[in-house]
């Protein structure tokens, strides 16, 4: 089993869906409204706990109702929420999610309690993190905080996974560096590296970019042709993704993160096989509403592989 820390972001979502986006100045109807769980790190979190990690979460809520509703969602998961602070004067991080008939989203974000974890709060669960086999973080926290996180890994055994989302045209150079596995999409690798990705020659040499900078493996989800991964030794590959009809992709890419770290060795010699179990995890995400609702446990995977063609 491995163990997982996590130091991410909290938000409580709110879903709206409709028949497609609004247009600058437009007024349209929703078809329905609806509050769960959500924010990249906790759902990660909670990807990986259903798919057989141990797992910690590091971050922050605010000290209301809606933060403490959240924590208790992840508790519900066997999250070990203890490092989780409750700031006083702050809200709870948000997000406001539209989702459209083809399945697209568009996702407002307020960051609130989750741009204001401390150097302080890092340090006094430096512990859980050094003891980790894997951290993983993503760009909804304040920077510093997952810079510090980074230290304390590379001081240890622990390996760095950081999901680059969303994407930031001036991700700082140390964060990257301090990286094992990084896991963006296409455009947030677009955004790191400067250059379109079209091909797959794009890809190719984007992972020598990215590898010029200290990165040991390159990740990139794919979305419907599945994903591309590069390893630092020169293992290179596409894993298709599921065939399925999708409802929604809101946590798709979190629940892949989740999911695959909780499958991949630290020597990555089965990076494949653990991308393909992460492909079959976020194909079922994409065929349920909402965030962490959607994101399966770990028998679904078994019980449901019968109905996904890969």
């Amino acid at each position: 089993m491995n163990k997982i820390t996590v130091v991410g972001s909290i938000n409580l979502d709110t879903t709206i869906r409709t028949e497609q986006f609004p247009k600058p100045g437009e007024t349209i109807h929703s078809k329905e409204v609806f509050t769960n769980g959500g924010g990249k790190g906790a759902n990660q979190a909670i990807a990986a706990a259903r798919n057989g990690g141990q797992v910690n979460f590091i971050g922050a809520v605010g000290n209301d109702n809606g933060g403490k509703a959240l924590v208790e969602l992840l508790e519900q998961d066997g999250i070990n929420t203890s490092a989780i602070d409750h700031l006083a004067n702050i809200k709870t991080g948000s997000a406001y999610v539209t989702v459209d008939d083809n399945g697209e989203n568009s996702i407002v974000i307020y960051g609130g309690a989750n741009q204001q974890i401390s150097s302080e709060h890092i340090l006094d669960n430096s512990e859980l993190i050094s003891t980790s086999d894997y951290v993983i973080a993503q760009l909804e926290t304040n920077l510093s905080s997952i810079e510090q996180s980074f230290e304390i890994a590379k001081k240890s055994a622990a390996l760095t996974i950081l999901n680059p989302a969303p994407a930031l045209r001036e991700m700082p150079d140390s964060i990257i560096r301090m990286t094992d596995i990084l896991i963006p999409n296409e455009i947030e690798l677009e955004t790191i590296i400067g250059c379109t990705i079209d091909t797959k020659e794009d890809l190719i040499k984007a992972a020598k970019i990215i590898h010029s900078l200290d990165v040991k493996v390159l990740i990139v989800t794919l979305g419907s042709k599945g994903a591309f991964y590069s390893v630092l030794d020169g293992k290179q590959g596409f894993v298709p993704a599921s065939k399925v009809s999708v409802v929604d992709t809101t946590a798709a890419g979190d629940t892949f993160i989740g999911a695959f770290t909780t499958k991949l060795s630290m020597d990555f010699e089965n990076i494949e096989e653990a991308i393909k179990y992460a492909n079959k995890a976020a194909s079922l995400t994409v065929q349920r509403y909402g965030a962490q609702p959607s994101i399966p446990y770990e028998s679904e995977l078994g019980e449901k592989e019968q109905k996904i063609k890969v």
